[in-house]
């Protein structure tokens, strides 16, 4: 057996290759514990308005359990007072109704009167969410929001609000008892393998410059 020192040595291209995948391999789960990290957090104060992302509604309109999770959190942000309206946002997926639609019923079903609740039914991915619920956000004079989502999915929500120029502080929705640890960990690392296919969103700040990184707050 040849001593390691005698091995030849990787070419150019082959080091670099490594050097690639080492530095990828790092960041990718270097940021998703700052994924994880931030959607421990819980940092909803007064605002003008509560936002609540979508999830997958299943067949015959019956909602899935990260709909629900995210809906029960909001309404309880409203009964608190944290906001006096909702903004429920999300369009239609596989199927029929909307998510917005659905999530107004168990909105409903949970206190929150009709009156409280608008919909934004154009949405069809995070990025939508931002852009399409603004408008209506600031139709309504709405700067600050409280953005509920599950809690791997938070700091996308909020670099993507902040990137439309919104105060954005995050609600997360309770996650135990509907998710395995092994799955939480797979979206956690899609979420981070999303974040550096995109950064400039990393770089969205605060209204008025603030100088937090994107796990900051």
């Amino acid at each position: 057996m040849r001593p390691l020192a005698l091995l030849p040595r990787p070419g150019g291209v082959r080091r670099g290759v490594l050097v690639a995948a080492g530095v990828l391999t790092g960041g990718v789960f270097g940021l998703a514990w700052w994924v994880h990290r931030f959607g421990l957090r819980d940092d909803a104060g007064s605002a003008d308005a509560l936002v609540v992302l979508g999830a997958r509604v299943l067949p015959g309109g019956v909602p899935s359990g990260a709909l629900v999770a995210r809906v029960e959190q909001a309404a309880a942000l409203y009964h608190r007072g944290v906001a006096p309206w909702l903004l429920l946002s999300g369009g239609v997926g596989a199927q029929a109704p909307s998510e917005a639609r659905v999530m107004l019923g168990l909105a409903v079903e949970a206190g929150v009167p009709a009156s409280a609740c608008v919909l934004e039914e154009e949405s069809r991915s995070t990025e939508d969410n931002a852009r399409f619920s603004v408008r209506v956000l600031r139709e309504r004079g709405a700067r600050r929001v409280v953005v509920v989502s599950d809690p791997y999915h938070l700091l996308r929500a909020r670099q993507c609000f902040r990137r439309e120029g919104l105060e954005v502080a995050t609600s997360p929705a309770p996650i135990a008892g509907r998710m395995r640890a092994v799955d939480r960990c797979y979206w956690t690392v899609r979420e981070a393998f999303a974040l550096l296919l995109r950064p400039r969103l990393l770089l969205a700040r605060a209204p008025g410059g603030g100088a937090d990184g994107p796990a900051g707050g």
